[in-house]
């Protein structure tokens, strides 16, 4: 009984979304103008605080949410970095000013956003990047590389880290800026993926500005504010977090979409946007109905594998809403978005395999371009196959990006467990004076 007194708060935030969306949702509006609608209502990200266009909700009520918001058929909240990696870091770390300025755009979907901290010698070590920025009045200077950076094609602004003091040891030398990319001196090339597509990116700095009041957390603490971007990212990339479905559609002014029809791009079906045929095969239940399709769900094997990666999704959703009761209570979990990464990454590899064996020969067949997807449904009769040959090329993917599976055992091992840390002299040595990468 919804209309009684013991409506959950889950319930009661769904409940008013739905009636939100009925009175507002308009499929003829620019995505532009139903995003800013979406982010001034606090419902683009409702677990943000209610000062900072949010509605104060937990995060299991957020997906909720979400998942309203795309049952009603509406256009979801802008997709990316920005909702997922940016404003929650400035939400931690930046000053009410520095809130003002770049939250409301992300909500609204009026920038789009990437990550400048992998470089070509400081990929796992990621606090050994050579990237520096240099003080000139009242703005930064930057020179550096950038690589593997997810939509640096897109974005309008970059989450960026460089070394202000090469006199620090290396972890303490290290600021955060918010980096326009629209300017000279700013370099983005496409990196090609044996998927065919480009989703990264490597990005050259030669002498590119940045105002001094878009420093983050303060002169030096940049790893201090990284680490907590890259808690987000695994949180959010990891398994069992949950999410709404992606927008389609891609903030910023690069991608063009904001001009357009929102309604375009609602996606009906349950296919959901942002991670594209990549992360298709990653649903148990989206694979078993692959193999009922393919005559395969029968076979024993298949039906164990698919078992196990359900299993695996389970397991996952209960570590979060552990979390969620832990947070609820002032406590925490530690390592837990490292085990969910870890457990996202095993998720991947076996989707890839259960997708490979569902296909059989078929499997060996992939299209590099539109084009040629659309020639090898046509001589398959196969729709299906593009997403699963795609999801295996890409799988080796996820293990790397985000912090490999190495890094997050360390990670487990060294600050959970309290083992031992790797001996090494670079902790107090002068960044100057340490050997470099690469």
């Amino acid at each position: 009984m919804t209309d009684t007194a013991d409506r959950t708060a889950e319930s009661d935030a769904v409940a008013e979304v739905k009636d939100w969306l009925a009175a507002n949702w308009d499929p003829d509006l620019t995505v532009e103008a139903w995003w800013e609608r979406l982010g001034d209502s606090g419902w683009a990200v409702p677990t943000w605080p209610e000062e900072w266009h949010g509605k104060g909700l937990s995060r299991s009520d957020g997906v909720q949410v979400q998942n309203a918001i795309s049952a009603h058929g509406a256009l979801p909240a802008p997709g990316g970095l920005g909702l997922l990696l940016a404003g929650p870091t400035i939400l931690v770390h930046g000053d009410d000013e520095q809130k003002k300025r770049y939250l409301r755009d992300i909500v609204t979907g009026k920038r789009g956003w990437c990550q400048l901290f992998s470089e070509p010698g400081a990929g796992s070590d990621l606090a050994g990047l050579n990237s520096r920025a240099v003080k000139d009045g009242e703005e930064w200077v930057v020179t550096g590389q950038k690589v593997w950076t997810s939509g640096g094609h897109a974005a309008d602004l970059g989450m960026l880290i460089a070394r202000t003091d090469p006199e620090q040891p290396k972890h303490a030398g290290i600021t955060y800026f918010v980096i326009d990319m629209h300017q000279p001196g700013i370099d983005v090339r496409p990196l090609r993926e044996m998927t065919g597509r480009a989703l990264f990116n490597e990005v050259f700095l030669e002498e590119a500005r940045v105002p001094a009041d878009a420093v983050i957390g303060g002169l030096g603490n940049g790893w201090r504010v990284a680490n907590t971007t890259l808690m987000f990212e695994r949180s959010g990339l990891g398994a069992g977090g949950g999410s709404g479905a992606a927008s389609l559609a891609s903030a910023g002014t690069v991608a063009g979409d904001l001009p357009k029809r929102a309604g375009d791009f609602v996606v009906t079906g349950g296919r959901r946007g942002g991670g594209g045929a990549a992360l298709f095969g990653s649903s148990a239940k989206g694979l078993a109905s692959l193999a009922k399709g393919a005559g395969k769900a029968a076979d024993p094997h298949i039906r164990q594998r698919l078992m196990q990666l359900h299993t695996m999704g389970e397991v996952a959703r209960f570590n979060n809403l552990r979390l969620k009761a832990a947070m609820a209570a002032k406590r925490d979990i530690p390592g837990l978005p490292n085990i969910a990464k870890l457990t996202m990454s095993n998720m991947v590899r076996l989707s890839r395999d259960l997708g490979l064996e569902i296909a059989g020969a078929y499997g060996t067949l992939h299209a590099y371009t539109a084009e040629g997807r659309k020639e090898l449904d046509e001589a398959t009769g196969m729709p299906w196959l593009a997403g699963v040959t795609e999801s295996a090329l890409f799988a080796q993917g996820p293990p790397i990006y985000g912090g490999t599976d190495q890094v997050q055992r360390n990670i487990i091992g060294e600050r959970v467990l309290g083992l031992p840390k790797e001996p090494g002299f670079d902790k107090n040595t002068p960044y100057k004076d340490l050997p470099k990468n690469g």
